[in-house]
């Protein structure tokens, strides 16, 4: 059985934290993964600003109510599940997370989990485990699935190179340029296209 690994942000769903930078005007929260490869240096960069200017989760969730999946991307999932069991894999939150994967039809999500007072303060983050996106995909292997993964970030690359095939979806040039092994697509045609010709050619 063939098993396909997605990455959320970026590729099924826009960037949340970019969301939440454009209606707070603080452009530091801007960066994300593809800006910053270490997760820790940039989570603990986003507390730290958050804790700054007294935001906490309410703001995000008023973001993420308000947010919608990518165009086509509810489209490209429903076809891709007819023939591929489907795993999101993704760096973000339950508490972000869920509202948007429900908008895709509720696949199987797996990421991180925020400590959050009783205020609505976002105390800290909690990893489920250290490079998980890779991990995952070795436990996969582990079951016997051969493994497709897609994903746009320096964080995701883990993912695709442990894969028996990885492929970039949308991502920017110098993840691009860094990882040229990995085939590189824009559309949600040519990403299925991709998908398909893996499984077709694994062993």
């Amino acid at each position: 059985m063939d098993l396909v690994c997605l990455d959320l942000e970026g590729v099924l769903i826009p960037e949340i934290w970019i969301n939440f930078a454009e209606k707070t005007g603080i452009e530091e929260l801007r960066l994300t993964t593809r800006d910053i490869p270490d997760y820790d240096v940039l989570m603990t960069k986003r507390l730290g600003i958050l804790e700054e200017h007294g935001l906490g989760i309410e703001g995000i969730e008023e973001v993420v109510s308000a947010m919608d999946p990518m165009e086509g991307a509810k489209e490209f999932l429903d076809e891709l599940q007819r023939t591929f069991q489907v795993i999101i894999l993704s760096d973000t939150f339950y508490e972000f997370g869920l509202p948007l994967v429900r908008k895709l039809g509720n696949p199987t999500l797996f990421c991180h989990k925020l400590k959050i007072s009783e205020a609505g303060k976002i105390e800290d983050y909690l990893i489920r485990i250290d490079d998980p996106k890779r991990r995952a995909v070795k436990a996969f292997h582990e079951l016997n699935f051969r493994v497709i993964a897609a994903g746009d970030s320096y964080n995701d690359t883990n993912m695709l190179s442990e894969a028996d095939a990885g492929i970039l979806f949308k991502a920017p040039a110098n993840v691009i340029e860094e990882f040229p092994q990995f085939p590189s697509v824009t559309e949600y045609d040519d990403l299925l296209a991709e998908i398909r010709k893996a499984a077709a050619q694994l062993p």
